[in-house]
């Protein structure tokens, strides 16, 4: 019960951004400083997901009060999954947003806030009980709050604006869910939950889950409370969206998953065909949303409101092959995601754009960041044999042995559209002439540097799971079986009592 490694993934961001504010005045300090608090955040997730794969699920109950009396972070292998891949992504974006906000008058106000933001992202994917899940929330809206108005113009404050009213609905509605979980339960600890909630009157379990449901929707970008997404990001840094498309959505569809198979029985409380449903809308709404824009940030911003849909399709379904192919979905789609929007701002930072009438010649100025630019577009279109592939066929065939026949028939449609809208991007972008009047902006080669090594790492990354698919279907595998026997998580946890 006093494993240290679970407290490093939220200590070490959280230690980074202080120092980072000690050495405001000097960009180089800062900058040296976010590099290695990145680097030791993702070593922390290496060490503790290496942990939990040898020694099971960890658990840290912090000044000796015991669960479910106090507080505790838990470790299991999709909490340890989730950790290793953002800081991944922690580390990719870190080195980009040197290159990407280096003009930007608060440089190292960007990074004392991407820190914090890692830090609650870290803590919802440890946190063990359902309170401070909301606490971790609160510290990603106003991380993320903060780094949409620092340096804003006026479209970019409307964006936030957007952005953080709905958010704070949800925030609502989640507390207000918690607020009604404890007066009938007593507790908040989810593995404690676990036990308390079926004794709970059944009308009034429905309400309280119904209000987690929509609190979690609005997270995750759900049809139909998605807007704040798509009229938010476009206007945003590339290096801030690119670490908002890896995470933000993921943490919310996470915390679906968790409460959802932990506290509450998805299929108990009678909501799982409406999931279904809304699992197909929002595939629908948002791959025709991205084939109806012409800008790569705005086509991008939608798609992951449609990838968002195949996540929930494979947690709506609920069987062990569904629900590995959920957890399988996220880990690719939080690299793909990220390396899309990190490509689309070295776009705009070359020829000062993203407007695809405005975009052309990149494939005879840059081929070899042409073909880079085809990996995470197929693997988010789902071609063979790259990630994306694996992840809608563990999906698709999970929902043809539900016989939810509809459901994928809706994934393979939203599948075609995904090349359609990359497609575009590449005709438009890649293929077509340079216009006429437009230039490429010279770059300096370590600048480049900077904005490269991270593409090709997630590139590479995506490529190499496409590949070798077993390690991580194995771990998806195992993290399903976990989820589906909540028995495990609440043994290690509340063990300690008896």
């Amino acid at each position: 019960m006093n494993n240290i490694l679970l407290v490093f993934p939220v200590f070490v961001p959280l230690l980074t951004a202080c120092l980072v504010a000690f050495c405001f005045r000097s960009r180089s300090a800062a900058t040296v400083v976010s590099w290695i608090g990145a680097m030791a955040t993702l070593l922390s997730g290496v060490l503790l997901l290496a942990t939990v794969i040898e020694q099971g699920i960890q658990v840290k109950a912090f000044s000796g009060w015991k669960a479910p009396f106090g507080i505790v972070f838990v470790a299991d292998l999709l909490s340890a999954a989730m950790v290793i891949i953002t800081g991944i992504i922690a580390v990719a974006v870190v080195f980009y947003s040197t290159a990407d906000l280096a003009r930007k008058r608060s440089y190292a106000l960007y990074h004392i806030l991407m820190h914090v933001l890692i830090a609650g992202v870290m803590g919802s994917f440890l946190t063990g009980d359902i309170f401070n899940l909301y606490v971790w929330f609160e510290v990603m809206l106003i991380a993320s709050f903060g780094l949409m108005v620092v340096d804003a113009g006026r479209k970019q404050i409307d964006s936030a604006v957007k952005y953080v009213v709905l958010n704070l609905v949800s925030t609502m509605v989640f507390l207000l869910a918690i607020g009604l979980l404890y007066g009938a339960t007593g507790t908040l600890n989810m593995a404690d939950l676990h036990e308390k909630v079926p004794l709970m009157n059944h009308t009034v379990m429905i309400v309280v889950a119904g209000l987690f449901l929509f609190g979690f929707a609005i997270k995750s970008a759900l049809f139909p409370v998605f807007s704040w997404l798509p009229a938010s990001y476009h206007n945003l840094p590339s290096a801030v969206v690119a670490l908002y498309a890896a995470l933000l959505t993921k943490v919310g569809i996470y915390a679906m998953i968790r409460v959802f198979t932990l506290v509450f029985s998805l299929p108990e409380t009678g909501f799982q065909p409406f999931l279904i449903v809304i699992a197909g809308l929002t595939m629908l709404t948002g791959v025709l949303g991205a084939a109806s824009q012409f800008s790569v940030k705005r086509i991008l911003s939608f798609h992951i409101v449609s990838q968002i849909g195949y996540m929930l399709m494979g947690f709506a379904i609920f069987t062990p092959l569904a629900i590995t192919g959920a957890v399988f979905y996220i880990i690719h789609h939080i690299i793909v995601k990220a390396n899309l929007f990190l490509m689309g701002g070295y776009l705009e930072r070359r020829f000062g754009t993203d407007d695809l009438a405005k975009l052309g010649g990149v494939y005879r100025l840059m081929p070899g960041f042409s073909l880079l630019f085809l990996v995470p577009a197929f693997s988010l279109a789902g071609f063979p044999p790259l990630s994306g592939f694996w992840g809608k066929f563990l999906v698709i065939k999970a929902s043809l042995l539900s016989e939810e026949f509809m459901l994928a028939g809706v994934a393979l449609f939203v599948s075609l559209l995904t090349i359609y809208s990359m497609t575009k991007i590449w005709g438009e972008a890649f293929w077509k002439p340079l216009p006429e009047g437009s230039q490429i902006e010279p770059i300096q080669r370590s600048e480049q540097l900077l904005y490269l090594v991270p593409i090709i790492s997630l590139a590479s990354l995506t490529v190499l799971i496409g590949l070798f698919v077993e390690p991580i279907y194995q771990l998806a595998s195992t993290a399903s079986y976990t989820l589906l026997n909540p028995d495990i998580y609440v043994n290690a946890v509340l063990g300690a009592r008896q």
